[in-house]
């Protein structure tokens, strides 16, 4: 049976009854279902944060408030009580979240408890908050029920725990009776990716293999987690002994069917995580609803339903373009039951995608076009590759509805010397364009610039390390022998294979637009390979010499710098522009047309949306209004936060 575990608390008797149609719905297929009980501490986005002393996260908005004695003791009957309201409405278990960087782990370390009474001070009295919520724990729910706990095994962060301490307070928990430890990897906080795509697959198993070969637990069982996202890396895990347990929690958003896949021997029709975070973790700091880049569905399960194609509705659906939008659109269109045919231009689908799939970091995005071209297979789209359609070929086609997918184009700008021989575009670079020069300038830090960037510091002699555990961890300066305090070591950065600049035109920070869990590893990743970043750029020439620049100062009044960047080439990310030529013909001729994907909004390659509309879209096709758009509701809290944000230039995403 397939165990699963859900994040909620349950301090009121009142929410019991609502918990009791889930866990009963988990039970009818004969699973088990644990609660996770978490408590924020100082990382809560209020101002009556609680910790075990008044110091401010670092991602933090208030300084908590230091919980008395009393608070202590209180706080510590709550996770009990929880627990044991969890119990009554027919949870088989909990999960205390004891890692993260949360309350428990906060007690747990002195870099974020400085108390001198019974709470604090000694690594004794600095655990004895975690191992007093098992205790009080156990004794509320009794023998019957499963206590998981996540243990932070490597905290990443300075002042964090030692190894012995991790393994000294693994073995406590097992003493006052926790069923399974579950691996917590690195603190909110931490300045080191653990989840993100640039992550290798199960790059952390190993911490939880070194607590397993330290043989202090009697009968505990370890489960281990982080960037496990197909079941043959969980699998691989599992058979080298690193762990007992998997746990995995965005590869269910990706797919809930990814278990019963595997199970059947279906594993190529998996939709696989791209730990990308867009959907899910940003959705969750801007308060939306968490979903998936690659499943729309996820979340919206209840409205955003692919019915069966109603009798005598069936009708023939031409899509133009083969990338994330109209492949979306197409593999849905076709599972409800209409004909759908697939033009793509080139020999491959995937658009844009195939783009980021060679950037360093990227390439879990391999996993979605193999999905797609699986998809296209079983549901019946009829591919066209290698096939430019006109309108009027659309017309004669007879087809009642078209949906214009045909993507971008990149913009160039209007610089002199822009059609000079140094001068590349982004999709040339990522295209397989030869960059033979040592030294690039790149015009634009979106998202594409940064990726451009990010491809040109690597060559076949300058490996990225998100396919290398090891060369991962070196060059982050995580401590694979866990020798120093928090698991950290000085960072070795391997040397780029370019010099590069990475300029943008507006003033301030370069890459404030990306991710919010995720822009900052970007930013670090560059800064790490010396890349020179620079805004405030005015964008003169080019020439001989190379990139003509005056460098606007952020303090008006002052004057610009002018220079001359004296490098190889110059790579334009100045934006897109969308391909829409077809629409207003198909429009003329009374064909029902669509705009999806970059072709309806061009703005920053954004595959979220993408997929989003064309998924949306194809599931009431037949009935939709010609030229409608859909796209993902923007809930009411996240228009708040917007709008805070606006008006009050502070950040509250």
């Amino acid at each position: 049976p397939a165990h699963s575990l859900t994040t909620l608390n349950l301090p009121l008797q009142a929410e019991v009854e609502p918990h009791r149609e889930v866990t009963a719905a988990v039970h009818q297929y004969d699973s088990k279902i644990l609660m996770q009980i978490l408590h924020s501490g100082r990382y809560g986005y209020h101002p009556l944060n609680v910790a075990p002393s008044p110091i401010k996260a670092p991602i933090g908005w208030f300084t908590p408030r230091a919980l008395s004695s009393a608070d202590v003791s209180r706080t510590i009957d709550d996770y009990a009580r929880s627990a044991a309201l969890a119990k009554d409405a027919g949870y088989d278990g909990v999960e205390i979240m004891g890692s993260e960087g949360y309350l428990i782990n906060q007690f747990i370390a002195s870099r974020t408890n400085k108390r001198t009474d019974e709470w604090g001070g000694s690594f004794e009295n600095r655990s004895r908050f975690a191992t007093e919520i098992v205790k009080r724990t156990r004794a509320a729910v009794g023998d019957d029920f499963a206590i998981m706990f996540r243990l932070s095994m490597l905290d990443l962060v300075e002042g964090g725990s030692t190894w012995e301490e991790t393994v000294q307070l693994a073995k406590a928990l097992e003493d006052e009776g926790v069923d399974i430890i579950n691996t917590g990897i690195g603190w909110h906080e931490a300045r080191i990716p653990t989840i993100a795509t640039s992550v290798p697959r199960g790059a952390f198993s190993w911490v939880t293999r070194k607590l397993k070969d330290e043989g202090v637990l009697e009968h505990t069982p370890l489960c281990t987690t982080n960037r496990i996202n197909l079941p043959e890396t969980a699998e691989s895990i599992l058979q080298q002994g690193d762990a007992d347990l998997i746990s995995m929690a965005r590869p269910f958003l990706a797919d809930p069917e990814i278990v019963n896949k595997a199970a059947e021997g279906r594993e190529d029709e998996i939709n696989v995580c791209i730990g990308c975070n867009q959907a899910c973790l940003d959705h969750t700091f801007k308060m939306m609803t968490a979903s998936c880049l690659v499943n729309p569905q996820s979340g919206y399960e209840t409205e955003l339903k692919f019915d069966p194609v109603a009798p005598g509705k069936k009708i023939k659906v031409a899509v133009v373009g083969g990338g994330c939008a109209g492949l979306a659109a197409s593999c849905t269109a076709a599972e409800r039951g209409h004909d759908v045919t697939l033009f793509e231009a080139s020999g491959e689908i995937g658009g844009q995608f195939n783009y980021a799939k060679v950037v360093p970091g990227k390439e879990e995005f391999h996993e979605t076009i193999k999905y797609f071209n699986h998809r296209l297979d079983r549901s019946g789209v009829d591919l066209k590759l290698n096939t430019r359609v006109t309108a009027e070929d659309l017309i004669a086609g007879g087809y009642d509805r078209v949906v214009v997918a045909t993507g971008v184009v990149p913009r160039v700008p209007s610089i002199p010397g822009i059609d000079h021989p140094k001068v590349m575009l982004y999709s040339d670079v990522l295209g397989g364009a030869p960059v033979p020069g040592k030294s690039v300038a790149v015009i634009g830090a979106g998202g594409i610039g940064f990726d451009i960037a990010e491809f040109l510091t690597h060559d076949d002699s300058h490996a990225a390390t998100s396919l290398d555990t090891a060369a991962f961890m070196k060059e982050w300066g995580v401590d694979m022998s866990n020798a120093t305090r928090g698991g950290l070591l000085e960072p070795k950065h391997s040397a780029p294979a370019r010099e590069v600049f990475l300029l943008q035109r507006k003033k301030g920070a370069l890459g404030t637009g990306l991710g919010k869990t995720t822009g900052w590893i970007h930013r670090a990743t560059l800064r790490n390979k010396a890349v020179k970043m620079v805004s405030g750029v005015e964008y003169v020439k080019v020439d001989d010499e190379g990139l003509h620049i005056k460098v606007h100062p952020k303090k008006k009044g002052e004057p610009a710098v002018e220079q001359v960047l004296d490098v190889d080439h110059v790579v334009v990310c100045a934006g897109q522009e969308s391909v829409t030529g077809l629409t207003e013909p198909l429009k003329a001729a009374g064909i029902a047309a669509f705009e999806i994907g970059g072709a309806e909004h061009a703005g920053e390659l954004d595959a979220k949306r993408a997929i989003d509309q064309g998924t949306r879209l194809a599931a009431e096709i037949e009935t939709a209004e010609a030229g409608a758009v859909f796209n993902q509701p923007i809930p009411f809290a996240a228009d708040l936060v917007r709008s805070a944000r606006k008006w009050t230039g502070r950040n509250y995403s």
